[in-house]
């Protein structure tokens, strides 16, 4: 009885596919006497009917591609990605391999149009004979399926283009018709290739190539080729990296195919089919997270939707920016950047070597090159990604790249009101007298408001006295600045950092308080470096930029916002400034600073030792690192000085990315600027030598009366007061003491042995 019911059900099933095959074959009769069939859900007469007049155009893009992007050198650094695809040409591809997957797929595929009749019927027949069914779509069906599903980009769409109705096949079927005439096989057949999912997020051969053997698609062999052109027709199960043993067999139903067509001898097919899958996998490399320079790839990322959102990404709706994000991961970019790996990996290593990279402290630094504004380097000392203990917030960029809301600038910003003091004229040598602490009002903003008093206080209360425009500098004393920014004018100030494209990290307009001398506008370090690569340049500002050219999938180059460069001084203004920023490193708060070439630059302590900077440039490279406690500053305060960690990183990471490069000095500015002049060494010349010495640095000399015990000759001069190198004003008098040729002695007492008191 059992049995007897079994071939009952059995007949019965048979008769349904029979009468099933009988409705398609009268379909496909009309498909032959008319050009084609209509929608879902119809007759097989309606469709005769309809198909006719049914919209044959196929209205998709391309197949989604890999944006690539590429570092100042032409060396790939960075893909975008959301399927991992490399569309290639049809030469590009082993002949082996386009034989495979014909052989498998569509072996009729060059002799058939757009419906293979023959093997329709034939798959009509043997799904009849069996349980399983068989495909009868040709290639180009298929083609026209990926294409759709590709350009899915809902849930809903999805569902439509993968729908099991009659009429979805016949949309496709009506769409390959009108394809067979536009396109030719080869192409129709490159397309394929190039769409086709083949498992484990590959997406087109030469993705497949290269996910399971790490190898371009012109190199694969027969045995991979086989294996490949057999997991089209059901990636998730015959993928051979998570199932080995049925991607095996399908490996070998291809070759035995490819045998039965006569494309290869059935000992080679023996061959391979005796041996497993070897594989050489290789993951796919995508985002920011796999590229050597993370923190720079995320800068060019935000660049870059923002070019393909006409510069609007950040005041879109958050479904909009997800389509700009998807252009840009889909859209097949070619993405030239202003990266020096050379310049990165300096930056990464030295921030690595000052601040660990597990800590809760983070330094963080850019790189950006005088005269052109191009970002050479951003890095952080944390490694980038959403692990425990990294982070994807790019710290040492603004708000509008991915970064967060800055660091406080610290005394780096007391260098815009040295320029505002010098363009307007002040005298260097303008002495202003500096108590340890002092209290400034009177000061008002730029709509005239008034800003209250103001009452710094220097970091170190034994800082007082008189101070000028160099030394003041040089010691970054904090009462001093206080006092230059009233003679100044706060909006003047502000207003000459925003020349020089400062900006706070968040997007808000400076802060225009009397403390913003002293940098309590929160930045970041690509600005900053831009900043002081306007002043290394001459006084030429150039708005960082990171892009140089981005280039769509059919070669058509991208319009790019027009950089801004100006001239936001004039240049002997800038070259008294980088005159006076060079002894910040000789004689100031950053001594013994020197990086082996001519240097500039000035540190940065914050408010309650919350964070600490360095900024400093060469005449060709700018770079500014902070340091900080990013769980918050006040809080957490770190303790240090912008001479300490930051110094010590701007050092060898300026040393690593300039190696080998030329080492140009700075420009002498040749206009008057009141200067001071710096009291010569003079010490062992002769009394001639010295005056001349002291005339040519606009200075008076003036012999003492007696000479003083010295282990100096006889005759030469001992010392001079004011010492060498104490700046004065120009004409001032310096006294020359000459040696009497004896050691000071234990007899030789304060107004004694012929020397004076004091000395």
């Amino acid at each position: 009885m059992h049995d007897a019911n079994k071939g009952r059900a059995n007949a019965f099933s048979t008769l349904f596919r029979l009468l099933g095959a009988g409705v398609v074959a009268g379909v496909l009769v009309a498909f032959i006497a008319l050009p084609g069939v209509g929608s879902a859900g119809l007759t097989a007469r309606d469709a005769a009917t309809n198909f006719q007049n049914m919209d044959s155009t196929l209205r998709t893009s391309k197949p989604s591609a890999q944006t690539k992007v590429y570092d100042a050198s032409g060396k790939q650094f960075a893909t975008f990605f959301d399927k991992y695809r490399e569309p290639i040409r049809l030469d590009q591809v082993a002949p082996i391999m386009k034989t495979a997957i014909v052989a498998i797929e569509d072996s009729r595929f060059y002799q058939h149009g757009a419906l293979d009749l023959k093997g329709t019927i034939r798959a009509l027949a043997k799904n009849v004979e069996s349980e399983q069914t068989q495909g009868g779509s040709t290639l180009t069906q298929q083609y026209v399926k990926n294409l759709l599903v590709d350009n899915a980009k809902t849930d809903a769409e999805y569902k439509e283009v993968t729908a099991p109705t009659v009429g979805r096949k016949l949309r496709e079927l009506r769409y390959a018709l009108d394809l067979e005439q536009k396109m030719t096989k080869d192409e129709i057949l490159q397309g394929y290739l190039n769409v086709a999912y083949f498992g484990a997020g590959a997406y087109g051969i030469e993705a497949a190539a290269q996910r399971y053997f790490s190898k371009p698609a012109s190199e694969l062999t027969l045995a991979q080729a086989a294996t490949l052109a057999g997991i089209t027709q059901n990636p998730a199960a015959f993928d051979p990296i998570r199932n080995k043993r049925d991607a095996r067999k399908r490996r070998d139903i291809v070759l035995y195919r490819m045998v039965q067509l006569g494309q290869i001898k059935k000992t080679q097919a023996d061959e391979i089919a005796a041996k497993p899958i070897e594989l050489n996998p290789t993951d796919p490399a995508g985002g920011c997270e796999t590229s050597d320079a993370p923190y720079f790839c995320q800068y060019v990322m935000y660049d870059m939707l923002n070019v393909l959102s006409d510069g609007k990404y950040m005041s879109l709706k958050p479904k909009q920016q997800e389509n700009v994000r998807n252009k840009l991961n889909r859209g097949g970019y070619t993405i030239r950047t202003t990266l020096d790996m050379k310049a990165q990996r300096a930056v990464d290593r030295a921030l690595r070597n000052y601040v660990s990279p597990n800590g809760n402290r983070v330094g963080a630094e850019a790189m950006v090159e005088p005269g052109t504004g191009h970002v050479r380097a951003i890095g952080l000392s944390k490694r980038f990604g959403e692990k425990k203990g990294r982070t994807s917030i790019n710290l040492a960029a603004d708000s509008a790249h991915g970064g967060g809301g800055g660091v406080s600038a610290g005394s780096t910003f007391k260098i815009f009101t040295l320029l505002a003091a010098l363009d307007q004229g002040i005298p260097v040598s303008t002495s202003i007298a500096a108590g340890a602490q002092t209290t400034v009002s009177g000061l008002t903003d730029c709509k005239g408001n008034g800003t209250g008093v103001f009452s710094p206080r220097n970091s170190d209360p034994a800082e007082k006295g008189a101070y000028n425009l160099k030394t003041g500098t040089w010691h970054s004393v904090n009462t001093f600045y206080a006092q230059l920014e009233k003679r100044v004018g706060l909006c003047e100030s502000v207003k000459m950092a925003e020349k020089f494209g400062i900006k706070r990290a968040d997007g808000r307009p400076l802060l225009q308080v009397p403390s913003q001398v002293l940098g309590t506008n929160e930045v970041d370090m690509v600005h900053l470096a831009a900043a002081y690569a306007g002043i290394a340049g001459r006084g030429k500002y150039c708005a960082p930029v990171s892009v140089t050219e981005a280039v769509d999938s059919e070669g058509k180059k991208l319009k790019l916002p027009k950089q801004e460069c100006r001239q936001a001084v004039d240049q002997p203004v800038a070259d008294k400034v980088n005159e006076i920023m060079q002894g910040v490193l000789t004689k100031g708060t950053a001594r013994g600073g020197s990086i082996g070439r001519p240097a500039a630059g000035k540190t940065g302590t914050c408010e309650a030792h919350t964070c600490a900077l360095f900024a400093g440039h060469t005449p060709n490279m700018a770079s500014a690192v902070a340091y900080w406690d990013p769980r918050g500053p006040v809080r957490y305060p770190v303790n240090v000085f912008g001479a300490d960690q930051p110094l010590s990183i701007w050092q060898q990471s300026m040393r690593g990315a300039l190696s080998g490069k030329p080492a140009p000095g700075f420009a002498r500015s040749l206009e008057d600027f009141g200067d001071t002049s710096s009291v010569p060494d003079v010490r062992g010349m002769s009394v001639g030598a010295a005056m001349a010495a002291l005339g040519a640095a606009d200075l008076k000399g003036k012999l003492a009366s007696q000479p003083v015990p010295s282990d100096l000759p006889k005759g030469k001069v001992a010392s001079s007061s004011p010492g060498a190198g104490t700046e004065v004003a120009p004409g001032s008098t310096v006294m020359i003491f000459m040696s009497n040729g004896r050691k000071r002695g234990a007899t030789d007492r304060p107004g004694e042995g012929g020397w004076p008191w004091p000395f």
